[in-house]
C-alpha cells in the first residue's frame, strides 16, 4: 500500500511539475507577444511579379520565398506612389503623399508630422534605420540609431549584427536595401534569354534587365545574413519581420499596377499562419497604425492608414473599402507637367490624369510661360486620355480602358466622386490651382540637363512666383 501511495505521489509531482512548466511557457510566450519587435526588410525598385514566390521561376529570391513560406503573403497590397522616397514616406507616417506633404521626389514631409521614430518611442521601443534614408526632414524622422549603407551602396551588416546581438529593448528596425535598384551591372551570369517575360512587357525585354536580375540575387544574399543573424540571436520567436519592396520598376512614377503593387511577406511565428496568402485590399499607410495598435500605442486620429493585425491573424474581412494613389512627373529626371490620382475598390480602379491633352485647355491661365510649360506636359504624355478606368478582375494588366464604355459609368462616376472626395481631405493643391507647378529641390522644368532638352526660350524663365507654395 505505501508503495502505491509513493508511486502516486511521484506521479503528481510529475504532473504538477509539467503543468507548471507549460503555464510558464504560455505565460513567457503570452508576454513575449505584448512587445514583438519589428524588423521591416525594404527592396528598392522590384516588380511585384520577380519573386518565386509570386511566379518568376528565373530569379534568385530564395530568402524571400523561404519567409513566403514561414509566413503570409499578400496580393493586394499598395504603396500609394510608385517613387522612392514618398513611398518610404507613406511606410514611416501612416498617411497617403499628399497629407504628409512628401508627394514628389527628393521633398521633406511636412514639419510638424509625427513619425513612427516618435510614435513608437512612446511605447518603449528603439526605433533603427539601417541603409538607404531617403526620407527628410531629421526633425521628424528622429531615429534612435541610423547605420548609413556603405559606399552609399551595400547594407551595413556588421552594424546591424552588432545592434541585433547587444540590444535589450524591443525595437522597430527598418533595413532599407539599395538593390535592385540601379546601377545594374554587367554580368555574364544573365542575358536576356534569361528574362522572365511579365505580362505587361508586350515582348520586350530592357537593357538593364541582365544586371537587374544580379542585383535582385545580390540583394537576396543580403536578405539571407539579416534572417541569419536574427536566428541566431534567438530574436525570430518574438519578432515580426516584413519583406516588401518600396515599389515596382516597371511602372515606376506613374499608376499602373505594375508600379504601385508591391510584394508583401509577413512572418511572426505563433500568430501568423505558416504558407498562408492574403487577398484584402491594404496599403502603405497602414503598417504604422498595424504597428501602434500591436504595440498598444494610441493611434493619432489624423493617421490615414489602419491597422491590419485581424489579417494577419487570419481575420478575412475587409480593411479598407478603397486605397489611393499620387503620381507627378515633376522633381524627377525629363519632368513634366502631368499630375494623377488614383482610387482603387475591390475591382475596378480609376485614375484621372489631370493636365490630359484633351483637357489641357482648362488648365491654362494669364501667364504664357506658365502655359507653354503646361503644354509641353500634356503634349509629351498626349497618348494618355483624361479617365481610365480598368476592371481589374478580368484585366489585371490594365490593358483595357473601360472609361468610356457605357456599361461602366455607374462604376467610373462612383469612383470619381470618391476620389474627389479623398482629394478634398488630403487638400489636394489640385483642388485650389488649375495646374500647379511644383518647386524644384532637384531637375528643374526650365533647365537643360542631360535628361530634359528645354526649348532656347524658356531655359531659366521660370520664377519663385511661378510653383504653388507648399510646405518647402
Amino acid at each position: 500500500m505505501k508503495l502505491y501511495k509513493n508511486i502516486f505521489l511521484l506521479f503528481l509531482l510529475v504532473v504538477l511539475t509539467a503543468c507548471k512548466s507549460i503555464v510558464a511557457q504560455s505565460n513567457k510566450a503570452s508576454k513575449l507577444k505584448e512587445n514583438p519587435n519589428f524588423i521591416f526588410y525594404l527592396a528598392d525598385d522590384q516588380d511585384q511579379l520577380d519573386y518565386g514566390t509570386y511566379g518568376n521561376p528565373n530569379v534568385s529570391t530564395s530568402n524571400v520565398d523561404l519567409l513566403a513560406k514561414e509566413g503570409m503573403k499578400f496580393t493586394n497590397f499598395y504603396a500609394a506612389q510608385a517613387i522612392c522616397a514618398p513611398a518610404r514616406s507613406q511606410i514611416f507616417t501612416g498617411m497617403y503623399p499628399l497629407k504628409n506633404g512628401c508627394m514628389a521626389n527628393h521633398i521633406g514631409v511636412k514639419p510638424q508630422i509625427k513619425s513612427v521614430a516618435t510614435l513608437l518611442k512612446k511605447a518603449g521601443y528603439e526605433v533603427v534605420l539601417a541603409g538607404k534614408s531617403h526620407v527628410k526632414p531629421n526633425a521628424v524622422f528622429n531615429w534612435s540609431h541610423y547605420f548609413e549603407n556603405i559606399n552609399h551602396r551595400y547594407l551595413p551588416l556588421n552594424k546591424i549584427d552588432n545592434y541585433l546581438k547587444t540590444t535589450k529593448k524591443p525595437f522597430c528596425i527598418f533595413i532599407t536595401s539599395d538593390y535592385p535598384h540601379g546601377p545594374y551591372p554587367k554580368t555574364k551570369k544573365y542575358t536576356k534569354k534569361d528574362i522572365y517575360q511579365l505580362p505587361y512587357d508586350n515582348g520586350k525585354v530592357g537593357n538593364f534587365k541582365p544586371g537587374y536580375y544580379q542585383n535582385i540575387e545580390d540583394d537576396n544574399i543580403q536578405l539571407g545574413k539579416i534572417l541569419k543573424m536574427v536566428d541566431d540571436y534567438g530574436l525570430k520567436e518574438n519578432s515580426m519581420f516584413i519583406y516588401a519592396s518600396d515599389h515596382g520598376i516597371s511602372g515606376k512614377w506613374g499608376l499602373k499596377e505594375q508600379g504601385l503593387k508591391v510584394p508583401f511577406i509577413v512572418r511572426w511565428p505563433g500568430v501568423v499562419k505558416p504558407k498562408s496568402t492574403s487577398n484584402t485590399l491594404l496599403s502603405f499607410v497602414d503598417v504604422l497604425p498595424t504597428f501602434l495598435e500591436i504595440s498598444n500605442t494610441k493611434i493619432p486620429k489624423e493617421i490615414d492608414g489602419k491597422s491590419f493585425l485581424k489579417t494577419l491573424k487570419g481575420d478575412k474581412s475587409k480593411v479598407n473599402k478603397y486605397i489611393y494613389g499620387v503620381a507627378t512627373k515633376q522633381n524627377v529626371r525629363n519632368g513634366k507637367v502631368f499630375p494623377s490620382r488614383m482610387v482603387r475598390g475591390e475591382r475596378f480602379k480609376l485614375i484621372k490624369n489631370f493636365n490630359a491633352k484633351e483637357v489641357v485647355d482648362a488648365n491654362l491661365g494669364d501667364n504664357e510661360i506658365v502655359n507653354k510649360f503646361i503644354k509641353m506636359g500634356a503634349n509629351y504624355y498626349s497618348k494618355i486620355p483624361f479617365e481610365e478606368l480598368y476592371d481589374l478582375k478580368n484585366d489585371p494588366y490594365q490593358k483595357k480602358n473601360l472609361a468610356k464604355n457605357k456599361k461602366y459609368q455607374q462604376q467610373k462616376e462612383a469612383l470619381s466622386k470618391t476620389l474627389a472626395t479623398w482629394m478634398v481631405a488630403q487638400n489636394d493643391f489640385l483642388i485650389t490651382h488649375k495646374m500647379p507647378l511644383l518647386k524644384p529641390t532637384l531637375h528643374p522644368l526650365d533647365k537643360n540637363t542631360k535628361w530634359t532638352k528645354v526649348p532656347q526660350n524658356l531655359q531659366g524663365k521660370l520664377q519663385d512666383k511661378d510653383y504653388v507654395k507648399l510646405h518647402y
